[in-house]
């Protein structure tokens, strides 16, 4: 089945001149990857193509690798530039988190996303949650259809990168032998792994005070949840960035017993409570769902808009680790 998809992507790719990628909102090193990695195996392939990377977020992560975060289209061009323009849309669960406002001015959108298909939308789906990230499917597209797509080193380090970070370096449950193959053709096109590594892997003197204020400040649950709450006087005081400040849910992934992990972090430009949740052995997606959110099964996001809020889903959580604990028994 998904053969027949991707073979109907390739066809829409070929047959549109205008073509737009976009990602969502807040993006990690998969949706960076993906996105970035697409459009350069897109414009290596078809250079007589207008293709277009359009996000209203701008982020600095992943920076080091280079390339504009979007292209940069004035106001009075942007209904020129999606009148009868394919959209390709990818590692987005839910339209409300596609970071572009003017996707429906496209004539066609794709949807292509390694999230449980929750809010399903686009006119082509390509959807395959048990891939370890988005990167992992655009790789498998263009060595699919490698007679017919070209790919340059630097889409490579794109697409490699977002699979590294997403995966938690190859060791997350849904690293397969074909997530290991597919690393492993594009390592073959030249990939500086070492320059890589040195820029992801080595840590600011920022990243290090917001480990020790995670192992100073975390917090368990009577069931064994473990979770943290850094509030803007604290990531000013850090010197963190809303995104810096989230990675602190990996801190609590290495406590023994503690299946289910959460960082609560305050936006307050937003006025709300970005929320991200981990978990091992036992699925956290629902969790994630009644609490504005989604995403894997293990791996999700939410928000909460109140204090209250916020206990009221370390409750649940809590609940939902004491009655998976009652039968399977304490786990690592």
């Amino acid at each position: 089945m998904n053969e027949e998809i991707k073979s109907k992507i390739l066809q829409k790719i070929e047959s549109y001149d205008k073509i737009i990628v976009s990602r969502h909102i807040r993006p990690d090193g998969d949706a960076i990857g993906s996105t970035k990695g697409l459009v350069a195996i897109l414009r290596a392939t078809y250079p007589q193509k207008h293709i277009y990377l359009l996000n209203d977020d701008n982020s600095a992560h992943l920076a080091f690798l280079g390339g504009d975060d979007s292209d940069k289209i004035p106001d009075d061009q942007i209904d020129q530039v999606y009148d009868g323009a394919l959209l390709i849309v990818i590692d987005t669960g839910t339209a409300d988190r596609i970071s572009n406002r003017n996707y429906k001015k496209a004539k066609e959108l794709i949807k292509i996303d390694h999230h449980i298909d929750d809010k399903p939308y686009g006119d082509l789906c390509w959807i395959e949650d048990y891939r370890s990230s988005a990167c992992e499917m655009i790789a498998d597209f263009y060595f699919t259809f490698k007679d017919r797509l070209k790919i340059t080193k630097e889409a490579a380090t794109y697409i490699y990168c977002g699979m590294v970070t997403d995966s938690g370096r190859f060791r997350h449950d849904d690293v397969t032998g074909e997530t290991m193959r597919l690393a492993g053709a594009l390592l073959d096109i030249g990939i500086d792994t070492q320059t890589l590594f040195a820029n992801l892997y080595t840590d600011d003197l920022e990243a290090f005070r917001l480990k020790s204020y995670v192992y100073e400040h975390l917090q368990i649950t009577p069931s064994g949840v473990a979770y943290i709450y850094i509030d803007k006087a604290t990531q000013d005081r850090l010197h963190l960035t809303l995104e810096q400040a989230s990675e602190a849910v990996g801190e609590l992934k290495y406590i023994r017993g503690s299946l289910i992990w959460i960082a609560f972090i305050d936006n307050a430009e937003k006025n709300n409570i970005r929320v991200r949740l981990r978990s091992r052995y036992l699925g956290i997606n629902d969790l994630a769902l009644k609490y504005h959110g989604g995403g894997h099964s293990m791996s999700a996001g939410a928000t909460c808009y109140t204090p209250e809020e916020m206990q009221s889903l370390i409750d649940d959580a809590d609940k939902l680790l004491g009655e998976y604990k009652a039968t399977n028994g304490d786990k690592l």
